[in-house]
């Protein structure tokens, strides 16, 4: 289902999730920026939406323990042994089969 929010918006909303798990962890942004090897500005930039490196992003997720966040975008995609056996084989060609009467001409 395709969202209504621009990248603007969704930006935004990242920042400030990520700024309610910092304030819920008790750190500061000077902190934070430091133990994830990041400018304080570009910390900013991250919680305010203001945009960021993909680096940087992860930078910080990794520092708040959230790398969980990123795999989550892409969950692991497994087949059902029930769902194959469900399917059917694909159908084969016949395979053309000469006779003895026309094998001689």
């Amino acid at each position: 289902m395709p969202s209504s929010n621009t990248t603007e918006e969704l930006e935004a909303q990242l920042g400030l999730q990520i700024r309610a798990l910092r304030l819920r962890r008790n750190v500061d942004q000077q902190a934070l920026a430091e133990q994830a090897g990041v400018a304080l500005s570009a910390l900013k930039n991250v919680e305010s939406g203001k945009g960021s490196t993909l680096k940087t992003l992860l930078k910080v997720l990794r520092a708040l323990d959230r790398l969980d966040w990123i795999a989550s975008l892409s969950p692991t995609i497994s087949i059902s042994p029930l769902q194959m056996l469900k399917q059917k084989a694909p159908r084969q060609r016949a395979s053309s089969r000469r006779t003895t009467s026309t094998a001689g001409r």
